[in-house]
């Protein structure tokens, strides 16, 4: 991040604005709403900016900016027409480490003013570090039009009963769960309504039902499929669970956009595994799971693709249903669907294939002993998992039992992510043209007819994206 959003409060704080023009006003409006007290220096101003400064105890000086201007500032804001005063201005704050945003200068500014979505006391910041304001103005509009104007009632609400609730409630998890609970159930659409009053017995009543003794928190684990790799593969109820868990046990395969969406406050913990390199035993990740869960946590297992299909999710359950532990399922997006849609080739189709098998390249002893007699037929997609170190075997073993050695095959190398790579070719040569080439794991192999299809129907990823055989 180039500017990490915070809340800062500035109420009876003062800030320097240097510039009276339009630019000046919105940044003016939304420092007073802070309880700012504002001094303007320009030249010349806007009746209204004036106004709106005065209104909240500042003063205007209507002078050339000097450098005395920025004793006693809490924060500069510099939105002269001057582009050299505007530097000059950032170098003197920046050389008394004062903060100071210069409009449309990310790169002289210390701070920018995020797009503000306002439901006092509830606010959602929106920030592209200055890189596309046009672009943050889209997201705000489309969050102001998806959240309730309501909400900031509902939060008031919560804060108005926060203190009760914690005297009764002396514990973080207790609490955590007392709310939860609440906002799954009646209350939010009740304040929402209107019906805060009715919210508020309920509440109530919810907190007399509680004695001191209140059983341990009781554990459970998740098991999320994150997808192939693209962020927004992610599944809503995956990312409902992710940002419930106390603690995230996640694989080298899962995207750190989807890791960043667990609680700030959440356990991490990396149990990655790649070929033959593993950071935790599969035995000790069980472990883990029951170790934690034990412990009345919420442990979100978070897997590349899809938890069931060969991604051990059910060598992982194993363990936590021993012990009697609560979980829960969420299927993710499985590779081959993922990548195959990415790169623009269908599974099946009417004219090419009417069946898709799922295949491991690689068994648990590393060896690719398959039921080579059953892969061979020609109206099917073969996608083969982990098998890129088997690439030449497979070719080899899909031949020898009667696979065409013109059947088309692609090997889509990260797959769904920003750097994917599509290789294409045949059975007989794609193995010889990768030979002493990276392609980086993870790799996927898909066989058959439908490959052919994707120099037409490709749309992912840059053009110079995918390498046909030579």
């Amino acid at each position: 991040m180039d500017f990490l959003p915070l809340g800062l409060k500035l109420t009876g704080q003062t800030v320097v604005i240097v510039g009276g023009g339009d630019t000046a006003l919105r940044k003016a409006g939304l420092l007073h709403r802070s309880g700012a007290v504002m001094r303007l220096i320009a030249p010349q101003w806007r009746t209204d900016l004036c106004a709106l400064v005065e209104q909240g105890g500042g003063v205007c000086q209507q002078r050339l900016y000097q450098e005395g201007d920025l004793d006693q500032a809490r924060l500069v804001v510099a939105c002269t027409d001057d582009d050299a005063l505007n530097q000059r201005i950032a170098g003197q704050c920046h050389a008394r480490g004062l903060p100071v945003n210069v409009v449309g200068r990310p790169e002289l500014s210390s701070f920018v003013f995020p797009a503000l979505v306002d439901r006092d006391p509830l606010f959602v910041a929106v920030t592209s570090s200055g890189a596309s304001p046009v672009l943050v103005r889209r997201l705000r509009d489309q969050l102001e039009a998806w959240l309730p104007a309501r909400w900031g009632r509902l939060a008031t609400f919560l804060g108005r009963l926060r203190e009760s609730v914690a005297a009764r409630l002396p514990g973080r998890r207790q609490r955590e769960a007392f709310w939860e609970a609440q906002l799954d159930g009646p209350l939010m659409e009740q304040v929402l309504s209107g019906h805060e009053s009715e919210a508020e017995q309920a509440l109530e009543r919810a907190l007399a039902n509680i004695d001191g003794n209140q059983p341990a928190a009781r554990g459970e684990v998740y098991l999320v499929g994150a997808g192939p790799g693209d962020p927004d593969l992610l599944t809503f109820r995956g990312h409902h669970l992710l940002t419930k868990a106390d603690v995230v046990l996640y694989d080298r395969l899962v995207a750190p956009e989807i890791v960043a969406l667990a609680r700030a406050d959440a356990e991490k913990v990396y149990v990655g595994k790649a070929r033959d390199q593993h950071a935790l035993p599969q035995g000790e990740i069980n472990d883990l799971l029951v170790h934690y869960a034990s412990q009345g946590k919420r442990v979100c297992r978070l897997k590349g693709g899809d938890p069931f299909i060969f991604g051990r999710g059910g060598e992982e359950l194993e363990k936590v249903v021993a012990a009697g532990i609560d979980f829960q399922v969420v299927p993710g997006v499985t590779a081959a669907a993922g990548c195959a849609a990415y790169a623009g080739i269908p599974l099946t189709h009417r004219d090419h294939a009417q069946s898709v098998r799922f295949v491991t390249g690689h068994r648990r002893d590393g060896s690719v002993d398959l039921d080579w007699p059953n892969l061979v037929a020609e109206q099917e997609t073969l996608v083969f998992y982990m098998g890129l170190v088997g690439l030449k075997e497979i070719c080899d073993q899909l031949m020898a039992h009667g696979r065409s050695p013109d059947t088309p095959i692609a090997l889509v190398s990260r797959g769904t992510t920003d750097a994917q790579e599509v290789i294409t070719g045949q059975l007989d040569s794609l193995p010889a043209a990768i030979e002493g080439r990276t392609v980086h794991a993870p790799t996927l192999i898909i066989v058959g007819s439908v490959v052919s299809l994707h120099p037409r129907y490709r749309w992912f990823g840059e053009a110079g994206g995918s390498t046909p055989d030579a």
